[in-house]
């Protein structure tokens, strides 16, 4: 099968752009694709971080720390950019103006005004796919609860709670970073870097929230800097948002946590749907399980099914093996790549993240720091 090459240019040589490299360097391992990435470019702030891209991706002909030289990259077509929040809005906007498609780390942006910005450039430039990084709804599991969610298997949805844990910040002695400070993560703080993980499903959904009340808490107050003095932090730890979810035929509770001091938890993205026909639970502390309970009138008995290796777009692995993170991340890419090629006629239903749903998420944590400022419930 001859396929169509995409060239991509990474910009931020971190974490995130690595396994990007990783996942394109995996695409044999998906099946009956008529589509692949190839990264011909790299830009990192510092040259030291191009090093591992230079020695491991025999593509790359551009490694720079400018990445203007790639958005000038004729032979670019799209872009990965994974940077600190705070130059999400020249670095978006500035690649969607240079005719690249995009797919960008959330928040997109630093605050709500960022994101709108952004926003705007996508508008002007409707012939440019703009989407935001959200691996985990590709998942076995909770791509199955998608499934249920398009089929209405749920009947009247009861509540919904969703929330992605982890306990990376519960050492006082770990050092400070970009993500602890406004001035490069913006005043979101957990809710900003964790978000839109969970809010994916939902808003995909139409489980949009229509008020919050927001319970957000700073839990280290101070932490080392690169020279080992003490020095504050600034954003919030964790945050418990209470939302009203209002559609057109029913209304129900949205919970949503984002916690990065939640003791016991390595990495731990969930969502529970409770509804009057059917609800379900998935978290990747258990990636294979998947539990569930159709409800009938004489049963109220949860369900455990060890999920198979079955993912939106097919793969080599054999239906008993496990699925984990680096899957989920393939197959997200996957997904971003099979719209930029066959648009609305992709081989499945579920795209990346949008614009408008990132858009959602800023109103929604805008208005969770007013509800902690006030004490309030505040309305989107």
């Amino acid at each position: 099968m001859a396929k169509r090459i995409i060239n991509f240019g990474i910009i931020g040589g971190g974490l995130m752009g690595r396994e990007f490299a990783s996942a394109a360097a995996r695409w044999l391992h998906l099946q009956g694709l008529d589509f692949e990435p190839c990264i011909v470019a790299i830009c990192a702030l510092h040259e030291a971080s191009t090093v591992w891209f230079r020695e491991n991706i025999p593509t790359v002909r551009l490694a720079t720390t400018d990445y203007r030289q790639v958005l000038d990259d004729p032979q670019v077509d799209a872009v990965y950019i994974a940077v600190p929040h705070n130059l999400h809005e020249q670095f978006y906007t500035d690649a969607i103006r240079a005719g690249k498609h995009l797919f960008g780390e959330k928040p997109f942006g630093i605050d709500l005004r960022a994101n709108e910005a952004i926003l705007a450039g996508a508008r002007e430039r409707p012939d440019i796919l703009v989407r935001c990084s959200s691996q985990f709804p590709f998942f076995p599991g909770p791509y199955r609860i998608g499934q249920w969610a398009r089929e209405d298997a749920f009947g009247k949805i009861i509540e919904v709670e969703a929330g992605f844990w982890h306990s990376s910040d519960l050492d006082p002695g770990k050092p400070i970073n970009w993500k602890r400070r406004v001035e490069t993560n913006g005043e979101y703080g957990c809710m900003g870097d964790l978000g839109l993980h969970i809010l994916h499903i939902p808003l995909r959904f139409g489980w949009v929230p229509k008020s919050v009340r927001a319970l957000l808490t700073r839990i280290v107050d101070e932490r080392p800097d690169a020279n080992g003095l003490l020095t504050s932090t600034e954003v919030w730890d964790n945050a418990i948002l209470a939302c009203d979810v209002e559609t057109q035929n029913q209304a129900f509770p949205l919970m949503l946590s984002t916690k990065r001091i939640a003791p016991g938890h390595g990495n731990t993205w969930f969502i529970r749907v409770l509804g009057t026909k059917l609800s379900a639970f998935f978290a990747t502390q258990n990636p294979k399980q998947l539990a569930f309970l159709p409800y009938t009138p004489d049963s109220q008995a949860w369900r455990m099914l060890d999920m198979p290796h079955t993912s939106a777009y097919p793969t080599i692995t054999g239906s008993i093996f496990e699925f984990g993170f680096s899957d989920a991340i393939l197959q997200m890419w996957a997904a971003f790549c099979d719209e930029l090629i066959h648009g609305p006629q992709m081989q499945q239903p579920f795209t990346c993240a949008t614009p408008e749903e990132t858009h959602t998420s800023h109103r929604l944590f805008t208005a969770a720091l007013e509800s902690q400022r006030t004490g309030k419930t505040i309305l989107l």
